[in-house]
């Protein structure tokens, strides 16, 4: 494509917190896709080795972090001055998500971020107790104040990257898919309800985001350097959360370690162990059956609470939701080193930019399963080399994620008074026309694989044959 739409224009300053793997990346999309004074955008960050960016483009810079001590002063002038609608645009970790949106709210700016991020010091909080360092905890204190939230209060799109994010809109499209394939008679949902219904009547038990990065790094990893194709301090910040699913009601086991949540939605559990090393079977395309990683992610709640069906109080039907992330072969090395050391943070880290990748893909897709027609995959299959030919300054793996905040900050500005929304909740169509040009191949497959193939082997298991997939026969133990 050589004539890029542009999708809108934003009328007040643009400040963009954090400049990483993933703001390198966004920034070239806005630039590409907005109509906007290049003199009111400024980006934020404690780490300057890439400022050279910004000051060839003339693009305005702050080098310190954004705190919750200092939160309020920086941003308000950044986002006010001059009129119009400010946007910020969150894409930094230990950055206190709920708190800077609410502050966007009172000053009348947009608001995004890709994950729903704490302050400092949350993630590896000693004083929090397991329940207090989940997703799900993170996840009510934004749901509870969505709830207090007047009518018409400004948009903020929280977490809305590629997962989280467009993998809700993957879980719609797909499910719309196999309706279709089954041949069932229905009227395309258009509530939060009715979603939950087609999903209960498609009979879909369970979703698993499954991802396979095969891209490769012409060097071999160092020993004592961790390596990955995105934020290394977010990966290990969510791995080391505990490992947290959408909890079905379709399931019959659960793990002695796993506990449910005094209060809230609900919709999920979290075990006594981390997510970056638990591993779960799942199936992507070219991997097809394959071990992943479940780590905790906003998606694993959200969907499995979006499409809850209801009688009362009482849920009679939700889909087990979780992650199962097979990150790419360096990634993998590194976190059995990080693990093997007790959780030692390696003294390196190393983020592959797009030069240093010989080729591979990012298969990330949601898996549907436990209908009629067994398990379907639907999803992006970006390689290397398309990334280079259509976005500069990313790999695969980031322009899934920095397409997903281009549609988002789209959304957004079509619906400025929808106060604070996950991408479960927004149009997920409208969403992916926007971030469909950058994903690659997005394609559908069915496959007839389930967890109890070529089990039990050389060894006994204690398996769930009457049903193949109960998370008892999902989870490696």
């Amino acid at each position: 494509m050589t004539t890029w739409p542009n999708h809108g224009r934003i009328d007040g300053p643009i400040v963009m917190i954090g400049f990483g793997s993933i703001g390198k990346g966004t920034l070239p999309l806005i630039e590409r896709h907005f109509t906007f004074d290049k003199s009111r955008l400024v980006v934020i960050d404690p780490e300057d080795k890439d400022r050279n960016i910004l000051d060839d483009q003339g693009i305005k810079f702050l080098h310190q972090a954004v705190t919750k001590q200092n939160y309020r002063e920086l941003l308000t002038p950044l986002l006010t001055q001059g009129g119009g609608q400010g946007f910020c645009v969150n894409l930094s970790v230990d950055t206190g998500s709920i708190d800077i949106m609410e502050w966007c709210n009172e000053i009348g700016a947009l608001y995004i971020d890709t994950v729903n991020e704490p302050w400092l010091g949350f993630y590896f909080d000693p004083k929090l107790d397991t329940a207090d360092r989940s997703n799900y905890a993170l996840r009510e204190k934004t749901m509870a104040a969505k709830r207090a939230r007047a009518p018409g209060s400004t948009t903020a799109v929280s977490c809305c990257g590629a997962n989280p994010g467009m993998v809700s809109w993957f879980v719609k499209q797909g499910l719309l898919n196999v309706a279709n394939d089954l041949g069932l008679k229905f009227k395309e949902p258009v509530t939060r309800a009715d979603w939950g219904k087609l999903a209960k009547k498609v009979g879909v038990k369970g979703v698993h985001i499954a991802e396979r990065d095969t891209q490769r790094a012409k060097k071999p990893k160092d020993i004592g350097t961790f390596v990955n194709t995105w934020s290394i301090e977010g990966f290990l910040s969510e791995g080391m959360q505990p490992a947290e699913l959408g909890w079905g009601t379709h399931e019959k086991w659960m793990p002695k370690n796993a506990h449910k949540h005094k209060k809230g939605c609900q919709a999920a559990i979290y075990m006594d162990q981390p997510g970056a090393n638990t591993r779960v079977r799942s199936w992507t395309p070219t991997a097809t059956a394959q071990y992943g990683f479940l780590v905790t992610h906003n998606e694993s709640i959200s969907i499995s609470d979006y499409f809850t069906v209801r009688d009362g109080r009482k849920a009679t039907y939700r889909p087990t939701c979780h992650y199962a992330y097979h990150p790419c072969d360096d990634a993998v090395l590194s976190l059995h080193e990080f693990f093997g050391k007790a959780g030692l943070k390696q003294s390196t880290f190393h983020i592959l930019d797009e030069h240093e990748i010989v080729d591979g893909i990012d298969e990330l897709g949601v898996l549907l399963y436990g209908h009629r027609k067994n398990a379907y995959w639907y999803g992006s299959q970006l390689s290397i080399e398309e990334t280079r030919r259509i976005a500069p300054n990313q790999n695969a793996t980031g322009l899934q994620v920095t397409s997903a905040v281009l549609a988002g900050m789209v959304w957004a500005l079509e619906n400025p008074t929808a106060g604070i929304v996950e991408a479960d909740e927004m149009d997920f169509r409208r969403c992916l026309e926007v971030q469909t040009p950058y994903l690659g191949p997005v394609i559908g497959a069915y496959t007839d694989w389930t967890p109890l193939n070529d089990r039990p082997g050389l060894f006994p298991e204690d398996l769930d044959k009457r049903d193949p997939w109960q998370f008892k026969n999902v989870l490696v133990r």
